[in-house]
């Protein structure tokens, strides 16, 4: 039987290390912190720490609490287009660029990090007209 991705990286402390660093990004990002509706975000690193630590070989503790990820669902209420999504996946690159991790693990894990934060997209960015040209065209 092969090693889990969670025990490759040494369990929990990767994980919570990897959140930690992405959410310190997300704290000062003026285009995603108000995606976030608590005061400060221990819930959702707790929350991102646990789904990543299931999803990657580790304990069931998220769906145990939680039930079924159904991240689509979950993030629904949240307006979210290509601009999250992209400062999302930045704010991850940063924190995986730093992680201890073997090239093909890094690039293993920004391929679920940019198929994920694709998925989540539900909000079609529309370019704002310049309020100059409002009855030109």
């Amino acid at each position: 039987m092969s090693e889990s991705v969670y025990d490759e990286v040494g369990g929990s402390p990767f994980f919570e290390e990897l959140v930690g660093r992405f959410y310190d990004d997300v704290a000062e990002d003026p285009l995603l912190r108000p995606l976030y509706p608590e005061q400060d975000l221990t819930g959702a690193r707790a929350r991102l720490c646990g789904f990543l630590i299931q999803y990657w070989g580790g304990p069931d503790d998220y769906s145990v609490e939680r039930g079924h990820p159904r991240l689509r669902m979950r993030h629904a209420p949240f307006a979210i287009g290509t601009e999250q999504r992209n400062a999302w996946m930045r704010h991850m690159i940063a924190a995986l660029e730093v992680a201890e991790l073997s090239d093909e693990r890094r690039s293993e894990m920004t391929a679920y990090f940019d198929n994920a934060s694709s998925h989540l997209v539900n909000h079609v960015d529309t370019p704002a007209r310049p309020a100059d040209r409002k009855g030109l065209l």
